[in-house]
């Protein structure tokens, strides 16, 4: 049996002079992508609470960093990356200011000597206790600026996307 070979037609290669986008699909994507307004929103809540934070020396992404680390036994990387929706590598790097800091430590797990147990350390602890006021009269604001039912409901929308 001979086999045809079917011939794609030639096309010429794109020159970016040729190449363009409506003005009006750029609008579309503006007033419609649901990334671009969950980002800018984010940036918008991250930058109000960075304020906020800035007295007790915290960024909104340290203190959640270190009330992730708040549990009864200190956790592995893994399930901290998880719940911050962080990847490792972006982990570690969050992880070296605040432990040249004295905020936390990282130890080899005593079960598998792979993994690394991180800590809050006393002064950890006392600075996320210092911060916490302060959050909760930042998100406060934040859920009061929200309609009735608000707050619980955009949560709830956000998390379909958390898994």
């Amino acid at each position: 049996m001979s086999q045809t070979k079917i011939m794609e037609p030639i096309s010429q290669p794109l020159r970016m002079e040729d190449v363009s986008v409506p003005f009006e699909t750029t609008l579309l994507v503006k007033n419609s992508c649901l990334c671009l307004h969950v980002q800018r929103a984010a940036r918008a809540l991250a930058r109000r609470f960075d304020v906020a934070l800035r007295p007790v020396g915290l960024t909104n992404n340290q203190f959640s960093l270190l009330m992730a680390l708040n549990r009864p036994r200190p956790p592995t990387m893994a399930p901290v990356a998880a719940l911050l929706a962080m990847d490792r590598t972006t982990l570690t790097a969050a992880l070296k200011p605040l432990e040249r800091r004295g905020l936390l430590t990282s130890t080899p797990d005593a079960e598998d000597k792979r993994s690394r147990r991180l800590a809050l350390t006393p002064a950890g602890r006392r600075l996320l206790a210092s911060a916490l006021p302060i959050w909760k009269d930042a998100h406060a604001v934040v859920e009061a600026s929200l309609p009735v039912g608000g707050p619980d409901r955009l949560r709830q929308d956000l998390e379909r996307f958390a898994i």
